[in-house]
């Protein structure tokens, strides 16, 4: 009776191990992820929004920026001194925001705003950070980055020295996301994600 109930118990635990297994399976990065993607865990969203810390006179503060989905979800992005690039997403269901988390963490200067754009379940941003920005220098790292679906994932693409994106164009269906300055573009696909560093 004893050894039946040891066995049970020693099964039962097999199958819970096998279970969490199969769920880390399935929350983790897919194959053929592009290079630069890091995966963001949004968590509860039981959070305020949170608003960067650089001072601005003035409103709007370009170091805040937000779009909205067509699904009522939200997402929001602000830099934060010392730290970078930081994102928040908000669910309509639960009528509040994740837990703040990098997208791209630098120490440098926070330049010029975030520019942030939403098509299809697609969003794309771009941000700039530079040594000696706060005085007034251009770039030193320019950072575009793209999420789908549940945006617990963000594929990056770091430009060295780089005066920075101007636009963002989403193609139809979010498979496709074009950051373009002058003449310069660099294409992101949900197939491939960003073209590999030189």
């Amino acid at each position: 009776m004893q050894r039946a109930g040891v066995r049970a118990l020693a099964l039962s635990g097999t199958v819970v191990l096998a279970l969490v297994a199969g769920c880390g399976q399935s929350a983790g990065v897919g194959s053929g992820a592009a290079q630069g993607a890091s995966r963001i865990s949004t968590g509860d969203h039981s959070h305020p929004l949170e608003k960067s810390d650089i001072p601005w006179s003035g409103s709007p503060s370009p170091f805040n920026a937000q779009v909205k989905l067509t699904d009522g979800r939200r997402v929001a992005m602000h830099y934060m001194k010392g730290k970078g690039l930081l994102v928040q997403d908000y669910s309509p269901k639960a009528k509040g925001w994740s837990k703040s988390a990098l997208v791209y963490k630098t120490k440098t200067d926070a330049c010029q705003g975030i520019t942030l754009k939403a098509k299809d379940g697609t969003v794309a941003a771009f941000g700039d950070f530079g040594v000696y920005c706060a005085d007034g220098e251009p770039p030193t790292e320019s950072v575009a980055a793209v999420a789908t679906g549940p945006l617990t994932k963000w594929d990056k693409h770091l430009t060295k020295d780089f005066d920075g994106w101007e636009k963002i164009a989403v193609a139809a269906g979010g498979k496709k996301v074009t950051f373009s300055r002058g003449g310069d573009t660099l294409l992101w696909t949900k197939a491939g994600g960003f073209p590999a560093a030189g």
